[in-house]
């Protein structure tokens, strides 16, 4: 049977210029605990223990969660550039 559907990042699509912020990580902060790829609603979060967390920020809508949800402030949202 072939899937109707395949699972993909940023289920909303591209994200346009309308963003006004974007997360901006601190590796240095970061204790590598998941929880803003756990918590990420557009999956544009990539991350594995042990390794240095990306966002796509093709898709990144800006919401802020990944930075609400950091317990150590290594997420912050920074105005986008225009």
């Amino acid at each position: 049977m072939i899937p109707l559907s395949k699972p993909a990042p940023a289920s909303a699509g591209i994200t346009g210029t309308w963003r006004t912020y974007k997360p901006v990580v601190s590796l240095d902060k970061c204790i590598d605990c998941g929880l803003c790829w756990l918590y990420c609603p557009e999956s544009v979060i990539d991350w594995e223990r042990g390794h240095k967390v990306t966002i796509d920020y093709t898709y990144c809508k800006g919401c802020g969660i990944c930075a609400d949800v950091c317990p150590v402030k290594a997420i912050n949202m920074i105005p986008e550039e225009t």
